[in-house]
């Protein structure tokens, strides 16, 4: 079985905050949270414990961790399972020690972002383990929920997937509107390497083996084989003999993952790890 990740260091405060805040803005409003302040006393402490209902692999500790502090930086953490790791249902992730009020103004923001980065992780660590055996790796797309793509792409690090650009200046992806616009894949090619810083790679997106041919004749550093058959995708990883990374991507489920990545790609892209992957159910209940 192919190992957990444990070498994934958090994302920084700089980039969690400014999404966090954001967040919890949404959740406080004008008035901040008028039911806690009604019924509970402002020197009224508990110890909450995080605990999956089901299991699943864990991420978004980062993220918690901000949301508590932005809500009160006197809630103390006790954490019991890191990021990456397998869960269990009802094994402690972490134990939260506080102001009462505190921890339920920012039990639900909290949560929301445990879930669904642990949701991304667990479907992620799902698809990964199917390739146990192949050279191929598992990646995501640009397909994620708006303001969150850094966590989103951070949890299919944890699960085991590696990302495929974080954003648009990250590498060229010269795709079919691309080319319609230039005119032809020697063009577009042929611009974008006019451009090219020294550290920057050219990806190209093509969808038939004529495509694929045209490329090969000055072959960019990556391309992307887009809604192929498996047949067509053998075919793809032969005429490219290694002169550049391969990977497939489109409509591939988890029902065809394996056949695809057997074709010999170097990746398989899934957009459904950012786009589709269900929360995982965790629960925040009072223990004293």
């Amino acid at each position: 079985m192919i190992p957990l990740r444990f070498d994934i260091a958090p994302l920084p405060a700089i980039v969690l905050d400014p999404i966090v805040t954001a967040a919890l803005a949404e959740d406080l409003g004008r008035g901040g949270d008028i039911t806690s302040e009604a019924l509970i006393d402002a020197d009224h402490s508990s110890r909450l414990q995080l605990r999956p209902r089901q299991p699943g692999v864990l991420a978004g500790m980062d993220a918690l961790s901000r949301v508590l502090y932005h809500v009160d930086a006197g809630i103390h953490i006790e954490v019991h399972r890191r990021d990456g790791e397998r869960l269990q249902a009802l094994e402690p992730i972490a134990t939260l020690a506080g102001p009462t009020r505190s921890l339920l103004t920012a039990e639900r923001t909290a949560l929301n972002f445990l879930t669904r980065l642990s949701g991304i992780a667990t479907l992620t660590r799902r698809l990964v383990d199917q390739l146990d055996g192949s050279r191929a790796q598992l990646c995501c797309t640009r397909k994620t929920t708006p303001g969150l793509r850094a966590l989103e792409k951070h949890a299919v690090r944890l699960g085991g997937g590696v990302n495929h650009r974080l954003g648009l200046d990250d590498a060229m992806l010269i795709k079919d509107n691309h080319i319609a616009a230039v005119g032809s894949i020697g063009e577009a090619l042929a611009r974008a390497r006019t451009q090219l810083g020294h550290l920057r790679m050219i990806e190209l997106e093509v969808d038939t083996l004529e495509q694929l041919e045209q490329a090969l004749a000055t072959p960019p550093h990556a391309i992307l084989l887009d809604n192929m058959t498996s047949d067509d995708l053998r075919r793809a990883v032969a005429m490219t003999a290694g002169r550049c990374l391969l990977t497939a991507s489109g409509g591939i489920d988890a029902l065809r993952l394996r056949e695809t990545a057997d074709t010999g790609v170097d990746l398989v892209a899934v957009g459904a790890l950012t786009h589709s992957a269900p929360q995982l159910d965790i629960g925040l209940d009072a223990i004293e």
